[in-house]
């Protein structure tokens, strides 16, 4: 395989040539994942991609002074591209603000720039940012689900369990919505991890799982509601379907895969939560019957875990 025109390059291991890309699009990423996430090119050199082609680059930016701010944009001087001759990655001045617009318009760009070029490890370790995202992402999706529940119960006559989750302290409530929550993520996270490495040879389950929580900065999204009053029910619904439209998108983007089979990765994490969610709900007694009973005729029950005085 003949190794690439750059000079820098020239020693380090071969990747395709300008002249064999020639006709594809430099927006367009190939349909490999980027040679970053691949063991060992790590060590000799190739740290980055460059966000607008993908192609590898051994640096981001290159500071001449020593007033250097990368959250300024000062003291520094962003590295050129030797494909597309674009910045290899833009993002690196922007403050978060721009991140998460960007993430919300579903720019690829964004997106490489947080899984291969910030978030990305070579040993596959997650970002302690990364770890706090998923916590504030798992309690906003507690405040979701519960004020989805409360706003759907008055006006279901099915869901007696709810009634006698309303009895227990405040603690407690928190804490099952908290597990029902824990379990719905854990499930679908592990599912897509097994699937991207035993089907697609991906051996780096825990970029998966950064990709798939980047991709749900949209369930931040409530926090409006401190501010204006919207339809809880239907804005959890909205938020839901855009949460797995960025899964889609995310997970192209790190697996090198295409449309359809990132939506259908998406579609089964998408499936399995609705699923261990229903079933945890149908189990203790708050599964809408009225609105589920074709799941409900299948399951052999009509009302759910609790009996007709509200006890579990």
């Amino acid at each position: 395989m003949p190794s690439p025109t750059s000079p820098t390059l020239a020693s380090s291991p071969s990747f395709p040539s300008t002249s064999s890309l020639s006709n594809t699009s430099s927006l367009v990423p190939s349909s490999d994942p980027p040679q970053n996430l691949k063991p060992g090119l790590a060590n000799a050199g190739y740290a980055y991609i460059c966000i607008e082609c993908t192609y590898p680059v051994t640096s981001l930016y290159t500071p001449y002074s020593n007033a250097d701010d990368r959250q300024l944009g000062r003291g520094v001087r962003l590295t050129q591209c030797p494909r597309c001759k674009r910045f290899a990655d833009k993002y690196v001045e922007h403050d978060f603000v721009v991140l998460f617009v960007d993430l919300v318009l579903m720019k690829p760009q964004v997106y490489r720039h947080l899984l291969f070029n910030r978030l990305g490890r070579a040993d596959d370790k997650f970002d302690p940012s990364i770890l706090r995202l998923g916590i504030l992402l798992l309690l906003f999706d507690v405040y979701l689900t519960w004020a989805r529940i409360e706003k759907e119960a008055p006006s279901s006559t099915s869901i007696s369990g709810y009634t006698a989750l309303t009895q227990q302290p405040i603690v407690l409530q928190y804490l099952f919505f908290l597990l029902l929550c824990l379990l719905q993520t854990l499930f679908s996270h592990v599912l897509l991890r097994l699937l991207t490495t035993y089907l697609l040879s991906f051996p780096r389950p825990n970029a998966v799982s950064t990709a798939l929580l980047v991709s749900s900065c949209t369930k931040l999204f409530p926090i409006l509601m401190v501010i204006w009053d919207y339809d809880v029910p239907a804005a959890a619904k909205s938020v839901g379907w855009a949460v797995v439209v960025n899964n889609v998108e995310a997970l192209r983007i790190l697996l090198g895969i295409g449309y359809s089979g990132a939506a259908a990765l998406a579609g089964v994490g998408a499936a399995v939560r609705a699923g261990v969610g229903g079933a945890v709900l149908w189990y203790v007694g708050m599964w809408d019957g009225a609105r589920w009973g074709w799941w409900m005729r299948w399951m052999g029950r009509d009302g759910g875990g609790a009996g007709q005085d509200g006890s579990w």
